[in-house]
């Protein structure tokens, strides 16, 4: 696990940058924390690190459900607050997207045990105070013990 303090906006939307280098197709990234704990900032740093132009809103998918860019590879954005069932996580086209080579980011996923089966890394945020953060990052397996070593030699000086 990495824990860190982010101090403002910015330093989370490096730190998810930093991250997006060394995301792979077929990974799925797990972001879980309160409303307005910076989800959706966490994606736009990351989505923006995947090479999506800055210009492009990032917004939350809360209501679309799934939002795609395309960077370096396909990405998607999927918010699963307001599903209820597994199957309308199928619906979604998620496994497409995975198996046509997507990273994918996925708020409140630990909803659906099968998409939390399938996240290679949890990204928990917390509001510290203002706009400071603290934000754990939790491998699961080997893929994602691999994406925290990599992502720690990046943040090393």
């Amino acid at each position: 696990m990495l824990e860190l303090r982010l101090d403002d906006e910015a330093a989370t939307l490096a730190l998810a940058a930093a991250l997006a280098e060394v995301l792979e197709g077929g990974d799925v990234v797990g972001l879980e924390g309160g409303l307005g704990a910076g989800k959706t900032t966490f994606t736009r740093g990351a989505v923006y690190g995947l090479g999506v132009p800055e210009e492009t809103a990032v917004t939350s998918p809360t209501f679309a459900l799934l939002h795609q860019y395309q960077g370096r590879v396909p990405i998607g954005h999927a918010d699963f607050y307001r599903l209820n069932e597994e199957i309308e996580i199928e619906e979604l086209g998620l496994d497409e997207l995975l198996e046509n080579g997507a990273v994918l980011f996925v708020e409140w996923g630990r909803k659906f045990t099968e998409m939390a089966d399938r996240t290679v890394l949890w990204v928990d945020l917390e509001i510290v105070s203002g706009d400071a953060r603290r934000v754990r990052l939790t491998p699961r397996g080997v893929r994602g013990d691999a994406i925290i070593t990599a992502l720690r030699q990046r943040l090393s000086p």
